[in-house]
């Protein structure tokens, strides 16, 4: 009954949290300003996402007491989420280079496989491969990518928490299903977490997230996939289908972006949501767009990996082919045209 307790005190407190950075916002100027590179048109306090870092970080060690979870696994989050989160807010208030920012994201990622032990066995097509140190090697960047891609998809109102709440919630879902029940509490806490900021970020937004908060979710859901991983591969191979979404259009439109020679470090507006976004006139069509193909198609086919036995390489590619046929109908990637 306790940990129930626990979860409802998280909701309130990132609630009201939220709104006391608004409010903080507000008072600072610490304000979103439209300009062309932005899917919004109305100035939006920024920083919210703090609410969602101090809400799920003051309440993760109490499950190490409430439900035995893992000091190691508490060390791992804490450390490498503070880390961004500081980082995050730092490059919110004021422009940090991005050789700085990179800096930390590597050094939070080593710091998080560290204490997880690294990358455990992956299961390809019925084989278990043991990479070793070219597998930790991989996983501190593919942490980086989970990081920086959130980031790039935090771009309109809700999406990239409605993403987060429904990606973790699946989860908690399938853990239950399968039996795994120690492997809810760390997503559904951060999953309320969430909650409590998406009452003020749901579309139109009275705040947004920011780098604090974006990078800081990247990362996190990162982690909950490597740590699932290390009960069972299938598990990995669920998360990837389950933030398939946001993994997709990043990465196709980084690549499309990196093929025509632009540079890619600039801010742009070309991921698929963006285009969908301006093409339907509003974000909320979109945000809901997002939740539905997370709950009716990439929750099933995750469902499928983790609790049926499907191949989980083969339940991302069938996950993945509509989602990459999305991606190229809303022209991800894509130059704008100009008018």
């Amino acid at each position: 009954m306790a940990i129930w307790w626990l979860m409802l005190a998280v909701l309130g407190i990132s609630l009201l949290l939220t709104w006391v950075l608004r409010r903080y916002a507000l008072a600072r100027s610490l304000m979103d300003i439209p300009n062309n590179r932005s899917s919004h048109s109305v100035p939006t306090p920024r920083g919210g996402g703090v609410a969602i870092v101090l809400s799920f970080l003051v309440a993760s060690p109490l499950l190490t007491f409430l439900v035995d979870v893992p000091w190691s696994y508490i060390w791992a989050l804490w450390g490498a989420g503070a880390l961004i989160a500081v980082i995050g807010f730092l490059d919110d208030h004021g422009h940090i280079a991005a050789r700085w920012r990179l800096l930390a994201h590597f050094s939070a990622s080593i710091w998080a496989l560290a204490w997880l032990g690294g990358l455990p066995p992956v299961k390809l097509l019925g084989v278990d491969f043991n990479l070793s140190w070219v597998g930790h090697f991989f996983a501190v960047f593919y942490l980086v990518w989970m990081l920086n891609l959130y980031n790039f998809m935090d771009g309109i109102d809700g999406i990239a928490s409605v993403q987060a709440v429904s990606a973790c919630l699946g989860a908690c879902v399938i853990y239950w299903l399968s039996g795994d029940v120690s492997l809810i509490w760390m997503p559904l806490l951060l999953a309320v977490a969430v909650l409590g900021f998406l009452y003020w970020n749901f579309p139109p937004a009275r705040i947004f997230m920011g780098d604090a908060g974006s990078g800081f979710l990247g990362l996190i859901l990162g982690l909950f996939s490597l740590q699932a991983a290390w009960t069972s591969s299938r598990f990995l191979w669920v998360w990837l289908i389950l933030l398939g979404v946001f993994i997709v259009d990043s990465t196709f439109t980084l690549a499309r972006r990196l093929l025509r020679g632009d540079k890619v470090y600039e801010a742009h507006r070309s991921h698929a949501y963006q285009f969908a976004s301006r093409q339907f006139g509003r974000h909320l069509p979109v945000t809901l767009a997002v939740m539905a193909i997370n709950v009716f198609w990439l929750l099933p086919i995750a469902m499928c990996v983790g609790l049926f036995d499907l191949d989980g390489s083969m339940g991302m590619v069938l996950a993945y082919v509509p989602l990459v046929l999305l991606a190229i109908r809303f022209h991800a990637g894509e130059l704008e045209k100009a008018g």
